[in-house]
């Protein structure tokens, strides 16, 4: 029979999930159960990104993602060699390709030197050959902090050390029901009630409706953005050594289509941003209409599609043009032939909207009586993960009182 009571429960088994669970049981002997609704692990969000450890140079000086970012890939590459995790310190170069682009180049190293990143350089058009020999750009920036590793693995370990720790996790328990019970929440899951005396919600795509379960409100609403991938074909991998970025629109908080080595092998280009029809919906034409009717119906979709038609319209073409998507990644390596890639996998990420339309541009924590809710933890939450997790764990031992 499993237990059923426990002084705090974690929704979500993604990566922020287990580095909070992993840190709670640093700092206290409090009984701690995560609750996953898939079957497995990392299922979502964290088991389908392009696996990089980022720098941090995107991220506003200040902000909780450069803050986050910074501490939390020094953390994870020191937690990656103290067990033996699969990762590489290889760097990438950002290419800028238009003039009109230099600006925001700029404004890239200016972030990376005031976020502490040491050896970000500008590069002339032919440096950027000296790291990558077959990219094409006017200027670029070569960022040596970046690298890649298997967030599945990490996980793992992270839940590994969760459970020797003493700490339990469920899968195939998605809370379907919540209720507060005098100074406890019951939580109900397709494996049983559960009471505990608090709660983290690291929910990811399902957090915002959470914390409504919950009685908070989130004061915005997850949209799901679709990026889909394409595989570089083996003979043409010599193409990109490491990882090559375009410098992103800055009116947009996505990077841009880009290659990405992976550590686990192969070359990745990619993903868009697409609007998904359903929270989960990883193919193309996966729709929920109860999704779709949720967000159809927020005047901050609205808002945020008046402001983005344009770049929308954009990557639905590529989303639906091979040609159109290619043609975007024959701007950095223009010796790429549209024969040499299949299209390859998808991801999903939870990008929190305002009411006003605005997309979120930072983590987003919030606290209530005995309960802390992550409601937007987009990239670069998984380099941060652990970061995340001892902040949470922080709030957590003033916010529960624990010992």
């Amino acid at each position: 029979m499993d237990k059923t009571r426990y002084d705090i429960v974690i929704i979500g088994g993604g990566i922020v999930g287990l580095a909070t669970a992993m840190a709670l049981t640093q700092r206290t002997k409090s009984s701690i159960l995560v609750l996953e609704a898939e079957n497995r692990l990392a299922f979502h969000q964290t088991g389908n990104n392009s696996g990089v450890i980022h720098s941090g140079i995107y991220y506003k000086p200040g902000s909780l993602k450069a803050e986050n970012c910074v501490r939390g890939r020094l953390a994870l590459y020191k937690f990656c060699e103290d067990h033996n995790i699969a990762h590489e310190h290889c760097g990438k170069v950002i290419v800028a390709l238009h003039p009109e682009e230099l600006p925001a180049l700029e404004t890239l190293e200016k972030r990376g030197v005031a976020n502490g990143l040491e050896g970000v350089r500008r590069l002339t058009a032919s440096e950027i050959k000296d790291y990558e020999p077959y990219a094409t750009g006017i200027a670029g920036l070569v960022v040596p902090q970046t690298g890649i590793v298997d967030y599945v693995a990490v996980v793992n370990k992270y839940a590994e050390l969760v459970k020797e720790a003493g700490g339990e996790i469920r899968t195939n328990s998605r809370v379907t029901g919540f209720k507060k019970v005098g100074d406890e929440f019951v939580l109900t899951t397709p494996t049983g009630e559960v009471t505990c005396a608090a709660l983290i919600n690291c929910g990811g795509l399902q957090s915002d409706r959470i914390a409504e379960m919950c009685g908070v409100d989130p004061g915005l609403q997850i949209i799901p953005f679709r990026g889909e991938y394409y595989d570089i074909a083996e003979e043409k991998r010599d193409l990109v050594k490491n990882l090559i970025y375009p410098v992103p629109d800055p009116r947009f908080p996505f990077l841009g289509v880009h290659f990405t080595r992976r550590v686990t092998g192969g070359i990745e280009a990619g993903p868009n941003a697409v609007l998904a029809f359903k929270r989960e919906g990883y193919k193309m034409f996966s729709i929920s209409a109860p999704d779709m009717a949720q967000y159809l119906f927020y005047g901050g979709f609205w808002r945020m599609a008046s402001k983005y038609w344009k770049i929308a319209i954009g990557e639905y073409y590529r989303s639906f043009s091979k040609k159109a998507f290619v043609e975007a990644l024959r701007k950095l390596v223009p010796d790429l032939d549209i024969n040499d890639l299949t299209r390859g996998g998808a991801g999903v990420r939870a990008q929190a909207l305002t009411p006003d339309g605005a997309l979120v541009d930072d983590f987003r924590i919030v606290e209530a009586k005995n309960m802390v809710h992550v409601l937007n933890a987009p990239s670069p939450a998984a380099t941060a993960s652990i970061a995340i997790g001892q902040s949470i764990a922080e709030m957590a031992q003033k916010n529960f009182g624990l010992k």
